[in-house]
């Protein structure tokens, strides 16, 4: 019986360049707590996809859980700015909403 990380790899084969498939399966990484794998697969994907607005707020998450609070926030940032361009603004709310938090927590260590 194969995984669900299995199948997707297979669907990947079939269509490499795409970026929902290769966001898949760095969130399927993330679920099984394989965190440098998912995060190599995130940092990928942004650079090859940089327009691929639904792994900025993944990726800054994974990023304040590694403790690298400057790249969660410029994450967040560039998030934004994505989904202003593409009128995302499902994807706006959520980034803006995660940069506020992170800011106003970094904000309150006096």
């Amino acid at each position: 019986m194969s995984t669900r990380l299995d199948q997707l790899n297979e669907f990947l084969k079939e269509s490499p360049e795409d970026p929902f498939l290769k966001y898949a399966i760095a969130a399927e990484h993330l679920k099984q707590n394989n965190e440098q794998e998912a995060l190599d697969r995130f940092e990928q994907l942004i650079n090859s996809h940089p327009d691929y607005v639904g792994t900025y707020y993944h990726l800054g998450k994974l990023y304040e859980k590694l403790d690298k609070q400057d790249l969660a926030i410029a994450t967040y940032k560039k998030g934004i700015d994505v989904a202003r361009r593409s009128r995302n603004f499902h994807a706006l709310g959520e980034l803006q909403g995660a940069l506020s938090f992170l800011v106003e927590d970094e904000d309150d260590d006096f």
